[in-house]
């Protein structure tokens, strides 16, 4: 049985650490940036190519950063100022962005250019994404860890919120371009927003080894430990069979509901309305057991959201089952990074944070397979394939690895 309970305001009590409120703020502000980038990446790309198979393409490139460079960035976030780098992240963001909207509204863009910067800015993310868990975690402690991940998710998801709206209304007023730059103002004002914070200290695991030691060292962490490779497995599979199918939303929107750029920054929109609903129920959980089997059970219900998404008759339809699909998503997605952040030592908690990353960043295997499978067989048949499969990882999950069900 599920033992987790329901806990009373822990959010608004969390809000008043004065470290926290700056990284939401932070977050706020990254978010508009990064799901602006995604909204006019995914179209732009869509409108010089046609390809929804390209327009996996770019969000894959756009997300391989984290799979390639998540460990190492944790044990960078492990050894240094946690603000500190969440300023440089931001800032690079912010350069990346702004040099490749400058080039679109120039008509010097393209693919490659594309890619490229889009590749940059991913490296630059995958630093921001663990040293916010680590930092998160500095200021709240293990006990309240994970109602501060929900805290710095839900002021994420406001932030997608506004930026996927924004994104869409300036694509189809002003263009790609200018759209791309909006999206380069949120990176920076997210690393400006952080300038008040204070850093807790020194890391907790400062010491004398190589940053390569200390990646093989988590490495072999990773293998010797019985709750961690599992966790990373189920939420890299989570991240390929279940949140890939952003992929397919600029295909959804122009090909098969027609409702333009506009239409795609409502149903992003729609996501992340869905993802604050799945936050609002995940602050209040309390105590920190029953969360494995609450996990495995979303995810299955998870993969049954997306076959129903696959089989949304009408513009109207497909919102309500964005939402009611990201809500679960957003259950997923907090879960498995409280449940990896526990999983470790207190000296680890950046590599914990590279672990999430690493996982999450499998995401492009899922965006190749997605679009291929929606250019061969259509959006509603990758959407059902991708469903099943994910109900069916959940299921044999929690039959066949029963430490999850004891977490």
């Amino acid at each position: 049985m599920c033992a987790v309970r329901l806990a009373s305001v822990p959010l608004l009590q969390l809000a008043r650490l004065h470290g926290l409120r700056w990284l939401g703020l932070s977050v706020f502000f990254h978010s508009i940036g990064m799901v602006g980038e995604q909204v006019v990446l995914g179209w732009y790309i869509l409108e010089i190519t046609d390809s929804a198979f390209l327009v996996g393409v770019a969000l894959g490139v756009r997300n391989l950063p984290l799979l390639l460079a998540g460990i190492p960035a944790g044990v960078v976030a492990d050894r240094g100022d946690r603000v500190r780098l969440l300023q440089i992240s931001g800032v690079t963001m912010a350069a990346g962005t702004a040099l490749l909207g400058s080039l679109v509204a120039a008509r010097l863009g393209g693919v490659g250019p594309a890619l490229m910067l889009t590749f940059v800015t991913g490296c630059a993310r995958a630093l921001h994404q663990t040293a916010r868990q680590g930092y998160a975690h500095d200021i709240a402690g293990g006990g309240r860890v994970v109602h501060a991940l929900a805290l710095v998710a839900l002021t994420s998801r406001l932030g997608g919120l506004l930026g996927s709206l924004v994104a869409g209304f300036l694509i189809a007023r002003l263009g790609s371009g200018a759209a791309f730059l909006v999206v380069a103002a949120g990176y920076l004002v997210s690393a400006v927003a952080m300038l008040p914070a204070r850093s807790p200290g020194r890391p907790s695991e400062a010491n004398a080894n190589s940053v390569r030691d200390d990646v093989f060292g988590f490495l072999g962490t990773i293998r010797h430990n019985r709750v961690l490779l599992p966790l990373m497995s189920l939420t890299a599979i989570a991240e390929v069979l279940g949140f890939s199918h952003q992929a397919l939303l600029p295909s959804l929107a122009r090909d098969v509901l027609r409702v333009g750029p506009e239409g795609l920054g409502v149903m992003t929109a729609a996501r992340q309305v869905g993802g604050l609903a799945g936050i609002a129920f995940t602050s209040g959980l309390g105590g920190a057991r029953g969360y494995g089997p609450l996990f495995l059970s979303v995810l299955i219900a998870f993969g049954g959201s997306l076959v129903a998404l696959g089989l949304a008759p009408s513009f109207p339809v497909v919102l309500l089952v964005l939402v009611g699909a990201n809500a679960l998503g957003a259950v997923t997605d907090v879960l498995a990074q409280t449940l990896i952040q526990l999983a470790v030592p207190s000296g680890l908690r950046g590599r914990a944070g590279g672990a999430w990353v690493v996982s999450i960043g499998m995401a492009p295997l899922g965006q190749f397979q997605v679009g291929a499978l929606a250019s061969l067989f259509g959006v509603g048949a990758a959407l059902g394939v991708n469903g099943l499969a994910l109900m069916a990882v959940g299921a044999a999950a929690a039959l066949l690895v029963p430490r999850l069900r004891r977490l």
